[in-house]
């Protein structure tokens, strides 16, 4: 059976990886306490799989009945998809909070160069190849899968005209083993994950030259390949009480500066090579279906921010006013705008040029925009939900403190709720608003995808306008032979 075991997981990360945080050489990846938190997320992930009464809910079984993760099996029907998104549901309910970079919403991004196989076979038949036994591999050996995008900014007047490469990853040498690369990207999860898909991001293909080959490449990268650093930001949870931040202790997930020193990338890991085509065609259909898992994950916080303000304007009483009502509702009004777009994108799904079944593109990509557009709107309105003592509140040890203790059980008993209820909801309100960790999720939503602009473009560039423009030819009478441009 290829499903792996939570002790499995941990152990394949003492592969000799070079991992760096606050100044040291990290000697053991999984029990580091910057990634400990976040590798036992992943880790019960993989357990989930094994256990009975998830294991219809998480798994699938292939044509030759090995059992595999459902994550990682690509979508060929509408009832693949609603069981994609199940699978994501289950999980983030057992694990009680948010985690984005765990492998699922990162293997979608390996379906969509699969849908582009036709184009890879007209350069080289041997890169549709490798794309296939990529996607099959990932799923038999359950690997963590994640994504290389995001390039250090260098001198961005350059990047965009498409002459200069600048300092982004690219092609040193050929050899009989493979392409050696040399550059850097940034990733999240990467200092704990198996592989990535590394590819080019920001460039604009359109306006190349030749020179620009070298830039143009997209490879599986083995996380412990020799040359290959991961350089890691400071942990926001490390050091903190899981009691007053119960989410940054737990799904704290580690960003990484992974620098490619002379990095060998075998020949039957290289997806595309020297081809600017396949380099902007991976760019576009990017995120064909790992928008889908991306855009559940927010629907999962705007839940959370409506319990959080749900649960504190019910302890204290303000439930009757029709003001704290409408808030309520127009919470509401987002979590199910954001739920629209993602079941109407199932109930819609659309055929790939690669035969897959791909969520309605327009319908996922404006669901995309919707939730991260509206979300800083709606976590405003959960502070003012929430109130100013989510600003003021002492910590636990201070409430618990027995000198003192009788005034926290004098001005924080409300009703049945116990101060040391109360505070539970503060310190999680804290968390998922105010906290380090809250601005930080909110930066990450914004660009862990793309850039605002980016994704504007992916809207614009996947709805049908033909229907609009032909209403408005027949209502105002112009001729059906007016040019169209673009």
């Amino acid at each position: 059976m290829a499903l792996m075991t939570g002790k499995q997981y941990r152990d394949s990360l003492n592969d000799g990886r070079e991992v760096y945080i606050d100044g040291e050489k990290v000697r053991n990846v999984s029990e580091h306490p910057s990634f400990k938190p976040i590798i036992d997320v992943k880790a019960r992930m993989y357990d989930m799989a094994l256990e009975a009464k998830y294991k219809d809910t998480l798994t699938t079984t292939l044509s030759n009945g090995e059992v595999v993760s459902r994550a990682y099996k690509a979508p060929e029907t509408k009832e693949d998809l609603s069981a994609i998104r199940k699978h994501v549901e289950t999980v983030l309910d057992d694990l009680g909070g948010v985690v984005y970079r765990v492998g699922d919403e990162t293997i979608g991004e390996m379906w969509s160069l699969f849908d582009a196989q036709d184009k890879l076979n007209e350069i080289d038949p041997t890169y549709a190849k490798n794309i296939k036994y990529h996607i099959d591999r990932v799923a038999r050996e359950d690997l963590f899968h994640v994504s290389a995008n995001t390039d250090p900014k260098g001198d961005r007047s350059k990047l965009f005209s498409g002459k200069d490469g600048g300092t982004l990853l690219h092609v040193v040498e050929e050899n009989d083993q493979g392409i050696v690369v040399k550059g850097a990207k940034f990733e999240t999860a990467a200092a704990y994950a198996h592989q990535a898909f590394v590819k080019p991001t920001i460039l604009d293909w359109n306006a190349g030259s030749e020179k620009m080959a070298p830039f143009a490449c997209g490879f599986i990268c083995d996380m412990g390949s020799p040359g290959l650093k991961s350089i890691c930001r400071t942990s926001l949870g490390t050091e903190r009480n899981p009691q007053d931040y119960p989410i940054a202790t737990k799904f704290e997930e580690i960003d990484t500066l992974l620098i490619f020193d002379n990095v060998l990338i075998p020949w039957e890991n290289v997806l595309f090579h020297r081809s600017l085509e396949s380099a902007a065609y991976i760019r576009s259909t990017l995120h064909r279906y790992s928008a889908f898992n991306y855009t559940l994950r927010m629907l999962r916080r705007a839940d959370y921010l409506i319990g959080a303000a749900l649960l504190n304007v019910e302890q204290t009483g303000l439930t009757h006013l029709q003001a704290v009502k409408e808030k309520i509702s127009e919470l509401i009004n987002y979590r199910e705008g954001i739920n629209a777009h993602l079941t109407a994108a199932v109930a819609n799904a659309e055929r790939s040029p690669g035969g897959l079944m791909m969520p309605n593109q327009s319908l996922l990509y404006t669901g995309r925009v919707f939730a991260l557009a509206n979300f800083p709107a709606m976590a405003h309105l959960t502070r003012e939900l929430v109130g100013g003592q989510l600003a003021v509140t002492p910590d636990s040890t201070t409430m618990a403190d027995p000198e003192i203790k009788q005034y926290f059980d004098q001005y924080y008993s409300v009703g049945e709720w116990t101060p040391e209820d109360r505070g539970k909801l503060l310190y999680f309100a804290r968390d998922l608003l105010n906290s380090s960790y809250a601005g930080h999720r909110t930066t990450f939503e914004l660009f862990a995808q793309s850039p605002p602009f980016a994704q504007q473009m992916a809207v614009f560039n996947n709805f049908d306008m033909e229907p609009q423009r032909e209403l408005v030819r027949k209502a105002a009478g112009l001729k059906p032979s007016l040019p169209v441009t673009r």
